[in-house]
């Protein structure tokens, strides 16, 4: 049996380091993501734009750097050299963090990082125009105080949001980002199982959250990314109780984790039943399913994302959910997208008319909450290829074997 019948000891013995020839995106990648945020920008006629520190600086630049009340980040123009704003304290250490060098713009603690930032736009040649303003894009991700505190000195710039070149660039992943989270979607997959195995009446949902941390580590991962262990009526709420539940027979068990490594997130939800399964739970079960392997048929190349998360809820409607948000049914957005960010755009919801291309990634996980019962959610991610979607991991099998291990 794949659910329960071993111990812990038993259940981490059959893990191992998957991190072997992993490979980690190198200075090339960098430069060329650059350069196609440059060519995207020109073409839109947007001047430059600001990446706050964060998965924005990262992605572009290489350079892992933490946001904080402090202002750090790099100015990319449109043409020409990408340059840094830091902290004068902190250009030793961010120069030494760098993949994609550049000129570092420093201030002291008493001055004005945004006028720094106004006079560096200035002397890269993108001069304030009251008549003609150019467009300059601000981190999506950058606190309001960033935002706030360059506006009034720009009055010559029109501020914009920035996410229209940095969700451009990072929705449509290389073959080297697909190779990254395919290992990282491995790692979890395994740890899902190893789960499984260990599961014994009377285990709590923390005992479980910590085993998950031990088997994400023994796998190679630094840590659990998130983690989220739901038994009984408590898997029909999302994200989680504010309480710890203890495993009992006939118990919905809802298991949802990841972890990161090289920067890349894994997101994979497992449910099944520990014990002798209802019809009930079956039915429902199948149901799911049904629903996302809807939302995998409809992810078709050219096709918007909003479609997609109309396929799962079909779906659901000829089951019985719904309609639409309505409970019991799927209360969510169908998926979203991944990659340094565990959320990412676009997004599989039904206002999201993007149109799906190669190099997009997402979640397909349409749950379906059941309150006062139990939620069932399968959770695998796609990407699209030239051909359509592929998976990262497969789905669930089936109840009875969720993992596929049964002969």
């Amino acid at each position: 049996m794949s659910i329960g019948g071993t111990s812990i000891e038993q259940a981490l013995a059959s893990l191992s380091d998957m991190t072997s020839g992993m490979v980690a995106i190198g200075k090339d990648e960098h430069a060329q993501r650059i350069a196609k945020a440059q060519a995207f920008m020109r073409k839109q006629g947007i001047a430059a734009i600001y990446l706050n520190a964060g998965a924005n600086l990262t992605y572009f630049t290489g350079t892992k750097w933490y946001a904080s009340e402090r202002m750090v980040g790099a100015i990319l123009p449109a043409s020409g050299e990408l340059e840094y704003i830091a902290p004068a304290f902190e250009e030793s250490t961010l120069t030494g963090f760098m993949v994609i060098e550049g000129k570092v713009n420093c201030w002291e603690e008493h001055e004005s990082p945004y006028q720094l930032f106004v006079d560096a736009l200035a002397r890269m040649g993108i001069a304030q125009d009251a008549a003609a303003p150019p467009r300059v894009g601000i981190c999506e991700s950058a606190a309001f105080f960033i935002y706030d505190g360059i506006r009034p000195l720009a009055p010559g710039y029109a501020l914009e949001n920035a996410r229209a070149v940095t969700a451009y660039c990072r929705s449509r992943k290389s073959a080297a980002e697909i190779a990254l989270m395919q290992r990282v979607m491995d790692m979890t997959l395994a740890v899902h199982v190893a789960t499984a195995s260990m599961l014994h009446e009377g285990i709590t949902t923390v005992e479980v959250e910590e085993f998950i941390q031990r088997a994400h580590r023994k796998v190679g991962a630094p840590r659990s990314y998130f983690c989220i262990v739901l038994f009984g009526e408590a898997t029909a709420y999302p994200h989680g109780v504010n309480y710890v539940q203890t495993l009992k027979a006939g118990d919905t068990v809802l298991i949802d984790t990841g972890c990161q490594v090289m920067n890349y997130i894994s997101d994979i939800t497992r449910t099944y039943v520990f014990g002798a399964i209802s019809a009930r739970q079956r039915s429902v079960w199948n149901s799911e399913k049904a629903a996302q392997a809807a939302a995998f048929s409809a992810a078709q190349l050219g096709v918007p994302c909003g479609d997609v998360d109309r396929a799962a809820r079909i779906s659901l409607a000829s089951d019985g959910f719904g309609p639409g948000y309505k409970l019991p049914g799927l209360p969510h957005r169908t998926g979203h997208g991944i990659g340094l960010d565990i959320h990412e755009w676009p997004y599989l919801v039904g206002n999201d008319t993007t149109p799906l291309d190669v190099g997009m990634c997402f979640s397909n996980e349409p749950m379906i909450c059941i309150p006062g019962e139990f939620g069932i959610r399968h959770e695998d991610h796609f990407y699209m290829t030239e051909n359509g979607p592929r998976w990262f991991t497969q789905p669930a099998h089936s109840i009875d074997d969720p993992f596929g291990l049964q002969a």
